[in-house]
């Protein structure tokens, strides 16, 4: 994904895309306020200013971009929640040639590395910067479930080229349902002449798969499937992103037979 990149993409992927730039997260949990009084600045020694304070309230719309970005300050941990690598598929079941990937993460990846394939994401950041971003189309608007936990793997392919699946697991099926639903109508509404541009591969009733090709940048293939209370994108790029339909319908079952396991 241009952010990521299925964070992965899938950035991959996914790592991926929302109407307006991706912020993608803050740590989960309730912001606490200083126990200590707060004194307000003054303008010009005579106007109070109030300091700005983030608010206390817990996120619940995955379409409004997290107060403040995720901060690595130490590796992530490598389940999330239930979710671990039992839940992401085996790299032969992706592709022949497919391998497992240690990124090492970095200041520019936004994160520090855990000398493993798999890391823990902030549910409200992933679940944000999935969403298209920089697209020609109409916005499409409405608010959206965050996940209760947000897990990435991180692979290469045959011919070394970077994908990745992130996993959003909800509480209940509807959530996920909700939260496919909205992201597969911001996916087709995103048009192309954008700063990102998307095409329809093809579309069944729990997933569906298109190419997506950031203005002078990379593209990717994208598939998106949701099963039970987990949404899986997986996102790699490709310079053949059109010619990828039957690649992915053929790793729906992948993705399928792990994705929701407890």
């Amino acid at each position: 994904m241009k952010r990521v990149v299925v964070a992965g993409v899938l950035a991959v992927v996914l790592a991926g895309c929302s109407s307006n730039s991706a912020a993608q997260q803050p740590a989960p949990g309730v912001v606490q306020r200083s126990a200590s009084p707060v004194i307000p600045s003054t303008v010009g020694g005579t106007v109070p200013v109030p300091p700005a304070t983030m608010s206390t309230a817990k996120p619940t719309d995955a379409a409004v971009p997290p107060e403040v970005p995720e901060q690595a300050t130490a590796p992530p941990p490598a389940n999330a929640g239930p979710l671990t690598a039992r839940n992401l598929p085996t790299p032969d079941k992706l592709g022949a040639g497919w391998k497992t990937y240690t990124d090492p993460g970095g200041a520019e990846a936004g994160f520090i590395g855990n000398n493993t394939w798999t890391r823990r994401r902030d549910p409200h950041q992933a679940s944000y910067e999935a969403l298209p971003s920089g697209c020609a189309g109409k916005p499409v608007t409405g608010s959206l479930p965050i996940p209760a936990y947000a897990l990435t793997g991180s692979y290469r392919t045959a011919d070394a080229q970077p994908a990745t699946t992130l996993l959003l697991r909800f509480k209940g099926s509807a959530q996920a349902a909700d939260y496919y639903a909205g992201y597969q109508a911001r996916m087709k509404s995103c048009g192309s002449g954008g700063d990102l541009s998307v095409k329809q591969l093809w579309t069944a009733a729990t997933a569906a798969a298109v190419s997506r090709a950031y203005a002078g940048a990379e593209s990717y293939v994208d598939l998106s499937v949701v099963d039970g209370s987990t949404v899986a994108l997986l996102a790699t790029t490709s310079a053949t992103p059109d010619q990828q339909a039957a690649w992915a319908r053929g790793v729906v079952p992948a993705l399928e037979e792990v994705i929701d396991r407890s």
